[in-house]
């Protein structure tokens, strides 16, 4: 299943370290390395490679690796995860090697996982399921495909808020159910239960292949482990940026809109968290399908971050959908736009007030979403 190419295609600005070092792993499962301390503590796991061409992960977990990182206190497990489809990376085509048969990341329910069906990805979620059922904690690091500032996804519990918070890094943390046509890992099992201290974060660290992604990746996870406390204060220290990170805000994806035909295009240009200032502003046209279905969708605060999310649902899809009137790419039926955040292969709208297969610009109270910590959704 290949993903979407942007209009304009990106630089691949990063260097790919070599993974077959890592292929026997030390725990009994493929490129998973696990090291304990003697002095007890949680379980933290650091993976990568959820998506076979978000290379900054890799690069962030490689260096720790290399760098001998050991921890302190608990066990610290390392996870190169969709290798298969990292191995398959052609740069002549960047966005194919997402995955081989389907997303990884959407897979994880017990009725997927223990169900009868047969592909690449479920095949190693299966192998490393042990790994994320043992976790106290866990760090997923992905990028992106077009360019926006780095995200933290926190799913939708109070726990996970928090735990972004506390790591501090990136500016932004979006604050969301997933996905529709499959649950995250981030999402998995007591991950989203509120009760349960178990917990998750996924880290979208910009865009897949500019200079800065690993560089994002590898300061997220030294403060990821530093707030754990199961890293030496030392070595943090000695590569943790001195300089402050700007303070966090938050945003709430509210509502979904499913894109319901071949004709969709953005009425104007879309980039991660842009802001739509006028109220009534065209944002898209979906053909003349499903003109109740828009209209009954409720418009939000016209001054609130903007963007979208294109989920593809089916497995094996290399179907290019037309392009738009505005050079950018348009998914096909089945595909969601989120208003909050434009993580991995997506692109940046707002929720729509449809009349006659128009999308127009939100017209509710800014109440609907606002850039603190909300009540309403949390837990």
């Amino acid at each position: 299943m290949a993903t979407p190419a942007p209009a304009t295609p990106s630089p691949i600005d990063v260097a790919f370290p070599p993974l077959d070092r890592y292929a026997d792993g030390n725990s009994g499962v493929p490129y998973v390395w696990r090291y304990e301390a003697s002095r007890a503590g949680p379980n933290v796991v650091v993976q990568a490679l959820t998506h076979g061409n978000e290379v900054c992960g890799a690069i962030a977990l490689d260096w720790l690796l290399q760098h001998d990182f050991r921890p302190t206190r608990g066990t610290f497990t390392g996870v190169f995860a969709n290798v298969a489809a990292y191995r398959a990376f052609d740069r002549g085509e960047p966005f194919a090697s997402r995955c081989i048969d389907e997303d990884f990341n959407r897979l994880w329910t017990s009725d997927v996982l223990g169900g009868s069906r047969q592909s690449a990805e479920l095949a190693r979620a299966r192998e490393l399921r042990p790994v994320y059922d043992n976790a106290h904690f866990l760090l997923d690091l992905h990028s992106m495909t077009d360019k926006c500032p780095p995200l933290a996804l926190c799913g939708r519990q109070r726990k996970g808020f928090e735990l972004a918070r506390a790591v501090g890094v990136p500016e932004t943390i979006v604050i969301d159910a997933g996905h529709a046509a499959g649950r995250r890992l981030r999402d998995y099992a007591f991950f989203d239960e509120a009760d349960d201290p178990r917990n998750a974060l996924l880290i979208e660290c910009g865009q897949h292949w500019e200079r800065t992604a690993p560089l994002v990746a590898l300061q997220a996870t030294l403060r990821f482990l530093r707030h754990l406390d199961v890293a030496d204060d030392a070595f943090v220290d000695e590569h943790l940026d001195p300089v402050d990170p700007p303070p966090q805000r938050a945003i709430e994806v509210t509502e979904s809109v499913t894109i319901g035909t071949d004709s969709f295009a953005f009425a104007l240009p879309v980039v991660g968290l842009t802001v739509i200032p006028a109220r009534g502003t065209l944002l898209a046209r979906d053909g003349s399908r499903d003109r109740d279905a828009l209209r009954r969708l409720r418009a939000h605060h016209a001054d609130a971050p903007a963007e979208a999310r294109r989920d593809r649902s089916e497995a094996r899809t290399r179907r290019r959908a037309r392009r738009g009137p505005l050079a950018g790419h348009v998914s096909r039926p089945g595909c969601r736009l989120r208003h909050g955040h434009c993580p991995s292969h997506h692109r940046t709208t707002t929720l729509w007030n449809g009349r006659d297969g128009r999308a127009t610009a939100p017209r509710l109270a800014p109440s609907r979403l606002r850039e603190r910590l909300p009540q309403r959704g949390m837990r």
